[in-house]
């Protein structure tokens, strides 16, 4: 098949450039080209064009899972039609195995393993093999650690047609050889069920139920059913079925590699007594044999990766088979945010072994251990056909690679310009920020200031406040319920500038958590003509304004909160009510108890201002 892009959308600004650039690079034979695209201008859009052009496997590679299933559900949009897969590391949790001999601590591999990420690397590596051209695998760096062999994961690959002769016992055996799992109470993913000539297969890489019928000894029909209802869905003449796991090995691979680790094991033991280090021997000589019982029982033991070269029939020292020797030899590599994903490659093999040395030189692990590893850098290109790195700050690295040749794409599809950026002195900045406020309002605009922490927004926003700039801030601590409420006024016009009493307006204050998420929040109006009672957590734990009865300044702001009159309200940042004359204080402040007139303080521990009060001592006097 061919791939088949489908959107609503066609290239316009820089893209059409950039597309006949890259592919005519491509066709020409360049082993790497750089895309050069600013934020925002459409670079996987035209990495979707270039590889319906080249018609390639290709294989995106993405330096973490969250940006790896952003790429993923974008380019599954594009080809709906074709073979979208998503390769990332299946673990949820994942602690190595390590030892750190300064504090002579040994941690034991304890891992999670996402169930749905596992099906979907079964199927990147299952549409790899069926020999489709359409196929894109969006992945991590983990396609460059180790798996199974290809090979004997193509071996072990199920093919069955309608009409052929084949024995259901035999079939069976071949599913057990796949690593499929024989349940007939309950179908989960990766296992069948066997009722009378019927075979119900729940295969492991999709959500599809095979429903294998035969005749005596013949192969009747073949079918996808609705796990629910078992009802036909669709019918198939011919049908392959891939193993349900990516390490497959033969009974004869497995009884050549526990010979070959006994071997290792006699000669490491030996090593270990003849420099003097008898109890690492004997940890070592427990640890495997324990390990070659398992296998022999049960074909597995925890950390039998550890033991792969020999399962591979791989030297000492060669590189072990990942998911690049799935594809083929003319496959097309886009190595998305090149500037960060290059150093990472770069990085994994020197943290693998270092931690595994340590294993090694300490009795826990074989040598064979530091050859279950991701491949080196200098591995990792040699595999590589052809290269496209995208970023929009390419480094020294990928500008050497593709001969200093860039294809740029600057001009945005909307047509929008990146804001200028002005670098100024930290000199009085809080004074120049207040200058570029007022012109900012005379331009009727609002303005965004960011902070480093929490404190400073807060600070920064008390100041403003008290030079007569309205303003809020917004963080983390804000309550979700009042962020809603803030980005609902904002969108509403409720922040208008006041004409009673003119002041500068628009000015906007939150911490740096919040330009991460791209929201702009509001800011709240004039005090003395919209009292406004939203506190934070923080905020409530210091206010203490006098609330002895619901007032009519309740009652127009919707709240049931009592607080003081709306005449008497103060800017927010104050902490009591100094009106001491209103009715409402008197009755809060100086309501005598019979017997000793006293009564215990609502300000208490907040400083009370008025005559004679004890606010630590939790009492009121008048």
């Amino acid at each position: 098949m061919k791939f088949e892009l489908i959107s609503d959308y066609c290239p316009t600004g820089d893209q059409p450039e950039a597309i006949a650039q890259l592919v005519e690079g491509l066709r020409s034979g360049m082993p790497a080209q750089t895309l050069l695209g600013v934020t925002g201008s459409g670079k996987t859009f035209t990495i979707a064009n270039v590889i319906k052009e080249i018609n390639r496997p290709t294989l995106i590679l993405s330096h973490n899972k969250t940006l790896a299933a952003q790429l993923y559900n974008e380019f599954k949009s594009f080809f709906p039609n074709n073979a979208v897969e998503y390769y990332v590391s299946y673990y949820d949790y994942y602690q190595p195995e390590a030892y750190i001999p300064s504090t002579d601590t040994y941690i034991e591999k304890d891992l999670a393993i996402n169930d749905e990420i596992d099906k979907l690397r079964l199927a990147a590596t299952s549409a790899l093999l069926s020999g489709r051209k359409d196929v894109v695998v969006i992945s991590s760096v983990s396609c460059i650690y180790g798996m199974g062999n290809p090979s004997d994961f193509y071996k072990n690959v199920i093919e069955i047609k309608t009409g052929m002769k084949l024995d259901r016992n035999v079939f069976l055996r071949w599913l057990v050889s796949s690593l499929y799992q024989r349940n007939d109470l309950e179908l989960h993913r990766g296992m069948f069920r066997v009722k009378g000539d019927t075979v119900d297969v729940s295969l492991a890489y999709s959500d599809h139920v095979l429903r294998v019928t035969f005749w005596d000894d013949e192969v009747e029909s073949i079918e996808e059913i609705d796990v629910d209802t078992g009802r036909r869905i669709i019918d198939f003449d011919e049908y392959k079925i891939y193993p349900a796991n990516l390490f497959m090995t033969t009974k004869e691979s497995t009884l050549n590699a526990i010979h070959q680790i006994e071997n290792d094991l006699t000669e490491r033991v030996e090593y270990f007594k003849e420099i003097g280090k008898p109890y690492e021997a004997k940890r070592l000589y427990e640890r495997v044999t324990y390990d070659m019982e398992m296998l022999r029982e049960l074909g597995h033991c925890s950390g039998i990766e550890n033991y792969s070269r020999d399962f591979d029939g791989r030297e000492p020292g060669t590189r072990p088979y990942c998911l690049l020797d799935f594809f083929p030899k003319d496959f097309l590599m886009v190595i998305d945010e090149s500037h960060v994903s290059v150093p990472q490659i770069h990085a994994m093999y020197g943290g693998d072994r270092a931690r595994k040395t340590n294993l090694v030189e300490f009795g826990f692990r074989l040598p064979a251990a530091l050859d279950n590893r991701p491949l080196k850098f200098e591995e990792f290109q040699s595999m590589t056909n052809q290269v496209i790195y995208v970023s929009a700050t390419p480094d020294e690295y990928e500008l050497a690679e593709s001969g200093g040749v860039v294809v740029e794409q600057l001009i945005r599809p909307t047509g929008l310009l990146d804001p200028l950026i002005e670098v100024r002195s930290s000199m009085n900045q809080v004074d120049d920020l207040m200058e570029e406020i007022q012109i900012r309002t005379e331009r009727e605009e609002r303005v965004l200031v960011t902070t480093l922490t929490k404190r400073m927004a807060e600070e920064l926003t008390d100041y403003l406040l008290k030079n007569g700039v309205r303003c809020n801030y917004i963080h983390s601590d804000v309550d979700t319920l009042e962020r809603v409420q803030i980005m609902t006024e904002l969108r509403e016009g409720y922040y208008e500038p006041v004409t009673r009493r003119p002041r500068p307006a628009g000015s906007i204050v939150g911490s740096h958590t919040r330009r991460r998420q791209g929201r702009i929040p509001a800011q709240p109006p004039l005090a003395d003509t919209n009292c406004r009672t939203r506190r934070t957590k923080r905020q409530r734990k210091s206010d203490f304004l006098c609330r002895p009865h619901h007032t009519e300044h309740e009652k127009d702001h919707g709240r049931d909160e009592p607080t003081s009159r709306k005449a008497d309200c103060l800017q927010r940042g104050q902490r009591h009510c100094t009106q001491a004359d209103t009715e409402e204080h008197r009755q809060c402040a100086f309501s005598r108890k019979a017997g000793n007139g006293q009564k215990p303080c609502i300000h208490r521990g907040a400083g009370c201002r008025l005559g004679g009060c004890r606010p630590h001592s939790g009492i009121h006097e008048p």
